[in-house]
Formats: C-alpha cells, structure tokens, sequence
C-alpha cells in the first residue's frame, strides 16, 4: 500500500515530508504560475505535476479527467503523487505544453476573465495545442469563417451573422444574410480590436469588436455558444494583426508586436459631461478611454459613440484637474474632474470620489506619456471633434 504523507507548513516552495527510503527529506520546486494572493501557490494538480493558485485550481476541476487537485495545506499526498510532483514541476511542465505557443497567442493573466483563462488551460493540458502545430490551424490558418450571435445597433437583439476574417483581403467582415454577396461591415485588419467584455455584454463569452471607421469608432458585441469557439475567433484576429503588423514593421521583433495586437480599455464606466458652453446642464454617459480616445455613449453597448475626445500629452498643453470652475451649474454628481486641452476645458462629473480618482489616474497615464508622431496625425485628424448631446 502507498503510504500517505502530510505536507508541512512552509510548502509549495519547499515539501517538507517525513522522513522515508523514498524520498530526500526537502523537494524543491520552482514556480511557474505564482498565486494573485500569494508568492506561493497553494494548489497542485497531482496528475499534472505541477503547482497553480487558487483561482486556476477551480478551473483545473473542469478537467477531472486530465487534472486532478489537491490542496498543499490541507490534504494528505500519497507517496506516488510527492514523487510526480518531484520528477516533473512547474518548469519542466511549462517546456512540455508550452514548446510550441505561437507569439500571437493570448496568454491570459490572473485578472482576466474565466473563458480566456479556463480555454488557455484546456489548450494546454486537454488539447495539447502547443505540442502539435497542426492543431492550432483553427487561428492561425489566416482565414476563418463562421457564425457569430451579434448585437443589432438599433433592436438590441442578437441575431445569427456570417462572419469571415481573411489575412488576404486585410479585413474582418460580416454578412446580414447567409447567402449574402456583399458584407454589411468591412473592417479592416488595421484598425481592428477585440477585448472580452461579458459583464457588459450579459454573456459569459461575449466579445467586443471596434475598428476605425473615417476615423470614428465602430463597435459591434458577439458571442458564441461554444466557448472554444469564442477564443478560437480572438486569436485567430490577433494572429491577423501579428501578420500584418509583422510587414507593417519589418525591423520590429515579436517583443514588440505582440503587445499592439489586442487591448483592453483603460477604463469604462458612468460620468456625467456638459456642452462646450459650460452651460447646458450635465448628462450621464458611458466613457470608454481607449488609449488616447476618451468616447462617450448614451448606452454600453451603443454601435457609435457620441463623440470622442483626444487626449495628449503634457508636453502638448494637456492637464487633468479635480474639481469643477467654481462658476459650473447643472451637475448632479459632486466629484468633478477637468480636462485642459490646447481648445477648451472638458468637464466630467463622478459619483463618487473613489470613481473621480481612478478616472485622475488613468487621464494622467496618457498625459505623463509622451505623443508617438503617428499620434499626432490623430490629433490633428478628428481634433476634439464632439457631437450634441
């Protein structure tokens, strides 16, 4: 019988074990995931070999046939599952299902949403994507087809869509109907991002689509049943991106692209905003800071924003200011914010000071940070243009 041995306080940087014929009395491992809460993960997957945090152990339970978990606190290893652990590890692990990861391929942090981190596990432990190259052509083929459930503009309501994405023609379309011989929307491989949004959205695969469209943003909300699917299709548009990016800038390494490939908002959520006069009364609307684009939105999920606002930098004559000019009126939230531009002052309104702060931060970030020259040819291009209210 396998004897069953207790795991010592200090774990998972050191097991400490009784001593025994089989084992050296200290095993040593090295990390490969470390714990959003901790420097030591407290989980392992005794069928994997490999150490994984809290959060990622919930997910390794979804594929009780190919990981099983135990806590390294709390629950008694047998003999044989110390010995994996010792004979395999988070580095050896990591150079086996990870040899052939493609340099577009999303590799999802603890922050961000479950289907980007469940299917990052799957590809590695079930499916084995990056150990054998020919099972990564669902994304990097450089044209898929398919279905989308998309989010009508006007309705609200989601409808089946015929999407193709084709590194060929540079461009990402979708077709109203299925036997359709020209695309509803033709967005071009440049100007595209996608970012997963499934609280905005209300679903838990729901993903958010923007691309440049004269030089305003268009956004159009999907989603897929098939959660595989759904990050097949992510990846699949920044392996599009890599590749153009790729003879874009041809001196650029891997390093480089990679990080221009998808982003995520700097921050989205509610403020309230007046006219250039300063004297129309404050409305609320949905911010999204997209980089160096602040857009408002009646709604989350409207097609088209409002209007747009570029922010520069200080060395441009750009600041952000708390508070209001003691002379506004007509604003129902009392934590304002100010923004100076070359043209005018923006004004903004939070309802609450925590929400006036993170926006200050995430203003200021854009503003400390230098314009790139391709930066000021946007500024230049749509210059603080703003629609009505």
């Amino acid at each position: 019988m396998t004897p069953s041995l207790p795991f010592g306080s200090s774990l998972p940087l050191s097991l400490h074990i009784s001593p025994s014929p089989l084992f050296s009395p200290s095993l040593s491992f090295p990390l490969l995931m470390p714990s959003p809460l901790s420097s030591e993960p407290d989980w392992a997957s005794v069928t994997l070999g490999v150490f994984v945090c809290q959060g990622c152990s919930l997910l390794h339970r979804g594929i009780p046939h190919i990981s099983r978990v135990k806590s390294v606190q709390q629950e008694t290893w047998d003999a044989s599952e110390v010995e994996l652990m010792a004979a395999m590890g988070n580095e050896p692990a990591k150079a086996k299902y990870e040899q052939k990861v493609p340099a577009f391929y999303y590799r999802p942090k603890h922050t961000d949403c479950k289907l980007l981190r469940e299917q990052w596990i799957r590809a590695r432990y079930e499916r084995n994507e990056f150990e054998f190259i020919e099972k990564q052509e669902p994304y990097s083929a450089g044209y898929r087809e398919g279905f989308l459930w998309k989010r009508g503009r006007d309705n609200g309501q989601f409808l089946s869509r015929k999407f193709i994405l084709s590194e060929r023609e540079g461009a990402l379309k979708y077709f109203n109907k299925q036997d359709a011989r020209d695309p509803k929307a033709v967005m071009k491989i440049e100007t595209l991002n996608a970012t997963f949004q499934p609280a905005k959205i209300g679903n838990p695969y729901g993903l958010q689509i923007t691309y440049l469209r004269d030089n305003s943003t268009r956004n159009i909300f999907v989603y897929h049943s098939d959660s595989k699917e759904m990050v097949d299709w992510f990846n699949a548009i920044r392996a599009a991106r890599f590749h153009y990016l790729q003879v874009a800038f041809p001196g650029a390494s891997d390093e480089e692209l990679v990080p221009k490939l998808t982003r995520s908002f700097m921050k989205e959520g509610f403020m309230e905003k007046t006219g250039p006069k300063h004297t129309e009364g404050f409305k609320k609307r949905w911010f999204t800071m997209d980089d160096r684009r602040l857009m408002y939105f009646k709604d989350p999920l409207d097609a088209y924003a409002r209007g747009e606002v570029f922010i520069g930098s200080k060395e441009n004559s750009y600041t952000v200011l708390p508070g209001l000019p003691p002379s506004t009126q007509g604003y129902h939230w009392n934590h304002g914010i100010t923004i100076v531009t070359p043209d005018r002052k923006f004004l903004f309104a939070c309802e609450t000071e925590a929400e006036q702060r993170d926006w200050i931060a995430a203003f200021q970030r854009v503003i400390n940070r230098p314009m790139r020259p391709q930066e000021y040819f946007g500024e230049d291009h749509f210059h603080h243009k703003n629609a009505p209210l």
